[in-house]
């Protein structure tokens, strides 16, 4: 889907790069924080789907469209793949419509819209992670795909059952940014120039 185009790998060791593994890594510092508070303010609420729950569930994915749009605009001066990025605003975006209706319908509605995005948006992420494996610190990324999309089949079964929550949610996100954290920090001491 997104690859790693030849020129992008041939600087991956030059002072050039280091530019986008500062820009990753700020990045997800910032994705770790706000999935850390978001989860713990989806806990509090988690039992019942309230206005404030609802507003929480479209916001995380709001969230993941301004990131991509961050990501993209310190790509594009490097040169980077930017395909799976624009695929990931995308699926984004139409997720945060797709909870606002489902949060009117239920919890199984929700946990279905959140799985198909998990599946989804999981394996645009280990498509990513592959493409920028010559940056470092991409393969807590990269598992944190194959796990997302994991996760997303478990919250469909999850909605047809009698024990549907929205806790498993808080989670998931608290584990996804735990990978952008371990990345952050892995292209801090890295300094983007390892595999990996």
């Amino acid at each position: 889907m997104d690859t790693l185009t030849e020129s992008a790998a041939a600087t991956a060791s030059t002072p050039a790069a280091a530019s986008p593994a500062a820009a990753l890594r700020k990045l997800y510092f910032l994705r770790f924080a706000f999935a850390a508070a978001w989860a713990a303010l989806l806990l509090t609420t988690a039992g019942t789907l309230t206005t404030l729950t609802a507003v929480l569930l479209v916001a995380y994915p709001l969230f993941d469209v301004g990131c991509a749009v961050a990501d993209l605009r310190s790509a594009r001066p490097e040169g980077r793949p930017v395909r799976g990025l624009y695929v990931n605003a995308v699926l984004s975006t139409l997720t945060a419509a797709g909870l606002a209706v489902a949060a009117t319908s239920g919890i199984p509605a929700v946990l279905r819209v959140w799985g198909a995005w998990a599946i989804t948006a999981g394996l645009v992420q280990l498509a990513v992670g592959v493409a920028r494996r010559g940056l470092g610190g991409q393969w807590a990324m990269i598992a944190s795909g194959g796990i997302s999309t994991l996760a997303g089949a478990s919250f469909v079964a999850q909605a047809g059952g009698a024990d549907a929550s929205l806790s498993a949610l808080a989670g998931y996100a608290f584990l996804g940014g735990v990978f952008f954290l371990v990345s952050a920090l892995r292209l801090g001491r890295t300094g983007g120039a390892a595999k990996g």
